[in-house]
This record gives C-alpha cells, sequence and structure tokens, in this order.
C-alpha cells in the first residue's frame, strides 16, 4: 500500500513564478467555466498570472506567496499583503488544484497566512470572491463573512463582480 506524500507549504519567490502560473492554467478553466464568459476568466487570467504580472505583485504590490506541496509536486498557492488600513490584510489568492480540494488544504492554507500576518498586526483578513464561486461556502465555513459587494473594473469591459468577506485572524 503506497502512503501519500507528505505535505508542506513553503514561501514562494521569482523563482516559483512559472510554477504559480502552471496552477492557475490548470485552476482557473475549472473554476470559472461556467460562472463568467470564458473569453472573460481567459483574459483576467493573462493578466493575473503573466510571468511579468506575477513578478509586479511580488516586488511592487510587495504580495507574498506561498506553494503547498505534497511531496515534490505543487498543488496549490496563495498571495497575501497588509491593506492600507491598519490591522488589514487582503487574501489576493488562494486556489488548490481541482481534484485535491475538499481535503483541508485550504484550511491549511489559512492558517499559514494567520501565522503569518499575526505578528506583523494582522487583526483582519480580507478578499473578494466572484458572487457565484463555490468558493464564498468555503471561505463562510473558515469563518468569513460577507461585509460588502463591489464592481471591479480590470480592462477590456471586464469586470470582477465580487462579494468582499472579511475574518478576524486575532
Amino acid at each position: 500500500m503506497k502512503t501519500e506524500e507528505p505535505l508542506s507549504i513553503r514561501p514562494a519567490d521569482l523563482d516559483d513564478i512559472n510554477t504559480i502560473g502552471f496552477l492557475a492554467q490548470q485552476i482557473w478553466p475549472v473554476t470559472y467555466s461556467g460562472i463568467v464568459a470564458d473569453e472573460q476568466w481567459q483574459y483576467m487570467l493573462n493578466l493575473f498570472y503573466s510571468p511579468a504580472s506575477l513578478r509586479r505583485q511580488m516586488i511592487d504590490e510587495h504580495q507574498q506567496f506561498l506553494i503547498l506541496e505534497q511531496g515534490e509536486e505543487a498543488i496549490g498557492f496563495a498571495s497575501w499583503a497588509p491593506t492600507k488600513e491598519t490591522g488589514v490584510f487582503k487574501l489576493h489568492k488562494l486556489y488548490v488544484l481541482t481534484g485535491r480540494q475538499g481535503k483541508g488544504l485550504g484550511r491549511m492554507i489559512l492558517q499559514y497566512i494567520y501565522t503569518d500576518i499575526r505578528p506583523a498586526g494582522g487583526k483582519k483578513l480580507r478578499l473578494n470572491v466572484n458572487r457565484y464561486n463555490k468558493a464564498r461556502q468555503f471561505y463562510e465555513r473558515m469563518g468569513f463573512v460577507v461585509i460588502g459587494e463591489e464592481d471591479v473594473p480590470v480592462g477590456n469591459n471586464v469586470f470582477m463582480n465580487d462579494y468582499i468577506m472579511e475574518v478576524q485572524v486575532i
């Protein structure tokens, strides 16, 4: 009987840009097909996950990224950064390969992020989630509550139609 490879989370850096982009290419079609038009999610995927965009997010926007691995295989990633609001951090990304969801991995990633932001004064973690994305239910199970809605223009006449959700991390 084969045992499962161990899970690990590690900080990601510029050398991981291709891995993050590859994971996004696997996850986004499954996640967003049927929620938004194919042209919209494809545009957004290219906008947010091109190597230049990921590099800008890491360097200019000071987003911290992590990679979730099972053995040597990358199976998920996340990113977050402080906001201008004292004590509030923004979760920009949290994705796990579709076949690996529902096994507590998202919870593990959130716990890692909480452990990272608490010493930096983090009291709340805020995120945007598409209004029709089933991830909303995951975030609600993790204690997040909807605090608002917004339609965010991302260019090319494309808008992200999101709920804003937040959780206390202290």
